[in-house]
């Protein structure tokens, strides 16, 4: 189950090989369609994180794959990014790594005399997500969820960090120690 729609979901199937073959995960996509030209945004993720670099590697190579499929009509833009932190969540399996995180969900249509809930991600009940908004809990169709957004907290952000970005962390702070010996 995924949060995108029924274009958006061809889109992934012909571009998914393409990022995994590059060492990435498609973590999703978005379709928009301002003035009548599309834009196609790809979000990649992999556990050392992304860089600028990996974005424009990856956009050279899925502008090749949409130029030979060609699945537009006309002119296109193609913009590739990381997820960030206060990520886009399109799959079950990625809520399911912010349980307890705060969390922002827009549905399609009004549950309960509202479209968007601002609350805390507690889990699932079945094929529902379940937000608590100040003290109520609330159970939302995940195939109504038209855009959710982790909103992480301060110590989920630390303890996720890669072990990469820890260890260059240290070898800073090693660097600097050996520095200031040396300045003595």
């Amino acid at each position: 189950m995924n949060t995108m729609g029924g274009k958006e979901s061809q889109l992934l199937t012909m571009l998914e090989p393409t990022v995994e073959m590059l060492g990435f995960e498609l973590w999703g996509l978005e379709l928009f369609s301002p003035n009548r030209r599309p834009t196609l945004r790809v979000y990649i993720d992999k556990e050392q994180g992304v860089t600028v670099d990996d974005c424009a590697s990856v956009s050279r190579h899925l502008g090749g794959v949409l130029d030979v499929e060609d699945p537009f009509v006309g002119e296109y833009t193609l913009e590739v990014s990381s997820p960030g932190i206060d990520r886009l969540l399109f799959r079950r399996d990625q809520f399911e790594a912010y349980v307890e995180q705060p969390i922002e969900v827009k549905l399609r249509f009004p549950f309960d005399g509202r479209r968007k809930f601002r609350g805390w991600f507690l889990g699932f009940d079945g094929d529902d997500i379940i937000v608590r908004v100040d003290k109520h809990e609330y159970l939302l169709p995940l195939s109504s969820v038209d855009r959710a957004r982790v909103e992480p907290t301060a110590e989920w952000i630390e303890r996720a960090r890669p072990a990469a970005i820890t260890e260059l962390n240290e070898s800073v702070k090693e660097g600097d120690a050996v520095l200031d010996h040396s300045e003595t």
